[in-house]
């Protein structure tokens, strides 16, 4: 089986110091690429190194995260709209909106999604979606701005059929991980009624770490038990999950 790892954050210093061995064990696995979403100006320089160091299996995005959404927010953008000048990304994320953490900058978080949404389309790049508590939300948003040439991930996916059916409907992807694998989530009941051409795999590694992990480092290698948990969701082979998110998101990401 080959899986892809559309969402982990391998750059972060929870890795430093065995980042060799977290990607072999990755492999041992059939893990064969890496999506690499930016935070913000902090997070760009470690990024872009692992992506050096690991050509062809770590792939970076450029973007904004809504939590580093604050007083410096026009730097931030201004950095990202110059790197996005520089060189070609596999997205621009991870973009979105978080009311969870933090309400005290909300506007400035959907002109920062929204300007990026923008700079998406004119580079013709998916963009990958942060929705904490803002499902509905960035739901919105993105209709608004769908014209047809708008792509990408809504990423730790966890709601309604309902909202699935809009994702898709919107020519989205949803981004699965370890939440599914928790029992009080409910994901995978919902995931019953949405088809897996609308799927992808992802980590959120080093966070969201699936059972029986829960409570330690998340790394991509655990993509394994998620592709199970999906695969007894919907009733099908893991093989056949491995088949139908791999080919999802080489599609999105053009690999």
């Amino acid at each position: 089986m080959t899986l892809i790892d559309t969402h982990t954050h391998l750059y972060l210093e929870e890795f430093g110091s065995d980042i060799g061995q977290v990607l072999e064990r990755a492999a041992q696995q059939g893990v064969e690429q890496f999506y690499l979403p930016n935070i913000d100006c902090t997070s760009i320089e470690g990024m872009l190194q692992l992506e050096q160091d690991y050509p062809g299996r770590c792939f970076a995005m450029m973007g904004l995260h809504p939590c580093s959404v604050n007083e410096s927010v026009e730097q931030e953008l201004q950095l990202v709209e110059e790197w996005l000048g520089k060189r070609s990304f596999a997205a621009i994320g991870e973009i979105g909106l978080d009311y969870y953490w933090d309400k005290t900058h909300i506007p400035q978080q959907i002109e920062a999604f929204e300007r990026q949404i923008r700079w998406a389309k004119e580079l013709k790049r998916p963009v990958v979606i942060h929705s904490r508590d803002s499902l509905a939300d960035c739901i919105r948003l993105v209709e608004q701005h769908q014209d047809g040439t708008l792509t990408g991930i809504f990423h730790c996916f966890g709601g309604s059929v309902e909202e699935a059916r809009q994702i898709a409907g919107l020519g989205f992807l949803m981004g699965i991980g370890g939440v599914l694998t928790y029992k009080k989530s409910g994901l995978a009941e919902t995931l019953t009624a949405v088809p897996l051409e609308h799927l992808v795999l992802e980590t959120d590694a080093p966070y969201l770490t699936p059972v029986p992990f829960r409570g330690k480092r998340n790394e991509p290698a655990y993509l394994s038990y998620i592709c199970r948990a999906l695969a007894a969701a919907k009733g099908c082979t893991e093989a056949e999950i491995a088949r139908v998110t791999t080919t999802n998101a080489r599609k999105l990401f053009g690999g």
